[in-house]
């Protein structure tokens, strides 16, 4: 049977524009005549512009399609085999089994397939369902994100679009994993079915070394995971319980769900309450939590020990020797985002290591591991993650704190104290207020900016109590890629005092609706006495002076966080 591609008109849409981490919206707007089809069609104009350069005008390629399983996804994967059935430049699409893949895995399938590019049907950590949220993210041929340059030039083209090319009887079932043919007006046409789980678990036995894990499972260790309905479910079940041997009643939540059966699937203190509420009865010695598309991670010791993930990268990069992948690889540099704390800084000194500080978004960590220049990387919004891949990923971090707990046969919390004793403690947290009025947030970032200018700004001297800090630095932070050298401008206002605390407010790019600010406040402390004191203690007079240069709560009338991390 030979299908036939048709030429749709259409009319175009003006929100296109993908944020940090792909476009993510309410899923009514992705169910909305011609919007995904417009999007997607966006997408392969830009590609096939990328596919001419480098391969000429007769290249083709292929592409690479997953999703965490949120509602709106399977129908959307069937979308895009007849848009890309339909475009004479894809040769082959290899799909995840059920359209169901993690960000990382998919990340690690681009890279083993050599695909072109990707597909990525996620809007990560928000919650989902038909009154959620939905989202479509690119990655390029690294597989990692795709770059800024290459998602304004989908933007530019989807503001102009006119037509798409589809193939509408086109069906194939991805339920069943194989290779399917098919004949489109007298070309060939692939459609690879694959497991979800199996390439990103030979990957993981690559890095780690499985039978010592296998053994510290068997040592009376008692471990625990949340997948809050997401993606990580099969992952944890098929790692975690059939191959290194954790009870299946300890992998809690791992049935993917397209309304994450109602959780918000974010791994942090508030939204994985009930994992936390379990690790505080002291009945497990370690337990981790994974976001919905499986590049986040939470990690908790005994009693709920909490490791913030500023602290959890710091700790990894000082163990990492003890991973056999870095064995073997070497370990060539940190980097982190720049509002997350500086504690991997400190490990990266004492090593005599380059640690690099970036924008968020893990797209500007991928210039950094493809130039041999970074091994280890971390944001403090729960993302950690190597040169492996060029994703985060939650299961590989916990994977790594597994090892690490395997070769010192000790607890989290004496890993944290050893670790302080060492290099000192910063104390780190993150105050999100999600869902504030656009104009409100912006007046408020405006009025900080006011503030920078002033002459008077810097150096100017602020308390709390007993406490004083004098500003050092006031700017709107601007990163230039030491790679490419392209400069990315307005990534957080941030003021730095004389002691090295620092205070962060930036607006977020991953929501939905409304607007999320988000307030860093990290302090260095190197006395011993006060390293297991309650962080949000410690910095309350920071947090107090950060609202105070602010006046956010009278900018937005919040008067209390959505989130404390």
């Amino acid at each position: 049977m030979s299908f036939t591609i048709t030429t749709c008109k259409t009319s175009p849409f003006k929100d296109q524009k993908a944020g940090t981490s792909g476009l993510r919206k309410n899923t009514k707007v992705f169910q909305q005549e011609n919007y995904v089809e417009n999007f997607i069609q966006s997408f392969f104009n830009a590609l096939n512009g990328d596919i001419d350069k480098e391969l000429g005008e007769s290249g083709r390629v292929s592409l690479m399609v997953g999703g965490d399983g949120r509602y709106f996804g399977l129908e959307c994967v069937a979308r895009i085999l007849k848009l890309a059935a339909a475009n004479p430049r894809i040769s082959k699409v290899i799909v995840a089994q059920n359209g169901l893949m993690s960000t990382p895995a998919v990340s690690c399938c681009i890279r083993k397939y050599q695909t072109f590019a990707g597909v990525i049907l996620t809007a990560s950590h928000n919650p989902g369902g038909p009154n959620a949220d939905f989202g479509i993210k690119f990655n390029c041929s690294n597989g990692g994100p795709a770059l800024q340059h290459f998602t304004d030039n989908i933007f530019a083209i989807s503001t102009q679009i006119a037509e798409y090319n589809i193939v509408e009887n086109f069906e194939c079932d991805v339920s069943k994993i194989g290779l399917k043919k098919f004949d489109i007006q007298g070309r060939e046409f692939e459609v690879q079915v694959i497991d979800s789980v199996q390439d990103y678990l030979e990957l993981m036995q690559q890095i780690f070394d499985f039978n010592a894990l296998r053994e510290y499972f068997k040592s009376g260790v008692k471990i625990t995971v949340d997948a809050l309905n997401g993606v990580v479910g099969p992952y944890a079940k098929r790692i975690l319980c059939q191959e290194l041997g954790m009870s299946e009643s300890e992998a809690r939540n791992c049935n993917p769900l397209p309304d994450f059966g109602g959780f918000h699937p974010d791994p942090n203190l508030t939204y994985a309450k009930s994992l936390v509420d379990l690790m505080k009865k002291g009945e497990h010695d370690f337990g981790a939590a994974f976001d919905g598309d499986g590049d986040r991670n939470m990690i908790l010791g005994k009693d709920a020990f909490f490791i913030t993930p500023c602290d959890s990268v710091a700790v990894l990069a000082a163990n990492l020797n003890l991973i056999p992948y870095f064995q073997r690889e070497g370990i060539k540099g940190f980097a982190r985002s720049m509002p997350t704390s500086g504690a991997l800084d400190l490990v990266a000194k004492e090593m005599g290591m380059k640690c690099f500080e970036t924008p968020t978004g893990w797209k500007f960590f991928g210039n950094l591991m493809d130039s041999n220049q970074l091994s280890l990387c971390g944001e403090e919004s729960f993302g950690t993650g190597s040169d492996h891949i060029r994703e985060k990923d939650g299961l590989w971090a916990v994977l790594a704190w597994l090892s690490i707990l395997a070769a010192k046969k000790t607890s989290i919390k004496e890993i944290l104290i050893a670790h302080w004793k060492k290099y000192g403690r910063n104390f780190f947290s993150r105050y999100d207020y999600e869902e504030c009025d656009s104009d409100s947030a912006n007046k408020m970032m405006q009025h900080l900016k006011d503030q920078f200018e002033k002459a008077d700004f810097g150096g100017k001297e602020f308390s709390f109590g007993d406490k004083k800090y004098a500003v050092k630095l006031a700017d709107d932070f601007q990163y230039t890629d030491p790679v490419d050298h392209s400069v990315t401008t307005k990534q957080g206002l941030r003021i730095v005092f004389t002691d090295g605390s620092r205070v962060v407010f930036r607006l977020s790019g991953t929501g939905s609706s409304g607007a999320t600010i988000r307030l860093y406040i990290d302090s260095y402390e190197n006395d011993p006495s006060k390293y297991e004191l309650d962080a949000q203690i410690v910095l309350n007079p920071l947090i107090q002076i950060a609202l105070e240069i602010s006046k956010l709560k009278e900018f937005t009338s919040r008067t209390e966080p959505t989130v404390i991390t």
